[in-house]
């Protein structure tokens, strides 16, 4: 993944994260929803993003929450995917 498109990555989950009035900083290795700081519905909408931004399919059935859980784990899901 290049530093672009992590920065509007980031940009989108800090986005989330404060639409939840969290404004808490972001560790890369951070988890976002086991955690709780981002509830299921914004789940949803981070799979559609890196679907439509990313060419990420989700379609076939192996989603697991570990995927998405931490920047990091999206910057290797999105590498493995591409």
């Amino acid at each position: 993944m290049n530093t672009t498109d992590k920065q509007e990555l980031r940009a989108f989950i800090e986005k989330a994260l404060a639409s939840h009035a969290d404004h808490a900083g972001l560790r890369d290795d951070e988890s976002l929803f086991i955690s709780g700081r981002l509830d299921s519905f914004t789940m949803m909408n981070l799979v559609m993003h890196l679907e439509q931004q990313f060419g990420i399919d989700f379609s076939d059935g192996d989603f697991e929450v570990e995927l998405v859980d931490t920047l990091d784990a999206m910057e290797a899901l999105i590498d493995a995917r591409r």
